[in-house]
């Protein structure tokens, strides 16, 4: 493996990360959105990755066979979490219904808050394996100047 296929992979690592702590903090935001504008209410959003294997013979990145290459990350898909929303007893609420209950979001912020630092500790690894590589080349590079 090159050095500059271990920044790619990492650099892959990262833009998924970040777009994965994008998407929780998008999910703490609208913690109590209780309508959206298809009238209901906000659902937590999660992010979906999938392998990305690297050809050998070109150096293009392709999501599918070959896994065993080793070509990074790649945000697949941002779904929708299939949980029924919260019912809580509100009458006084403009949106609760005739038995006084709101459908608040199905966002817990214990699990948003474990998955946000999930997430950042793995963005801090990829920033570490692609320091490592940038030391790793700066020390080969020194070599040969001796």
């Amino acid at each position: 493996m090159s050095v500059l296929s271990s920044l790619r992979i990492s650099a892959s690592g990262l833009t998924a990360q970040n777009l994965r702590m994008s998407v929780i903090a998008n999910n703490i935001a609208n913690i109590d959105t209780t309508r959206t504008p298809d009238g209901t209410p906000y659902r937590r959003q999660f992010a979906v990755f999938a392998p990305v294997s690297a050809e050998k013979d070109t150096g293009q990145a392709k999501r599918g066979d070959n896994l065993h290459q080793g070509g990074g990350v790649a945000v697949v898909a941002i779904v929708e979490d299939a949980l029924p929303p919260r019912l809580v007893y509100d009458p006084g609420h403009p949106d609760a219904d005739a038995e006084g209950y709101v459908a608040l979001p199905n966002i817990d912020p214990v699990r948003e808050m474990v998955d946000m630092i999930s997430a950042t500790r793995a963005y801090e690894a990829c920033v570490t394996a692609i320091n490592a590589a940038k030391t790793m080349a700066m020390r080969a590079l020194d070599i040969g100047r001796v």
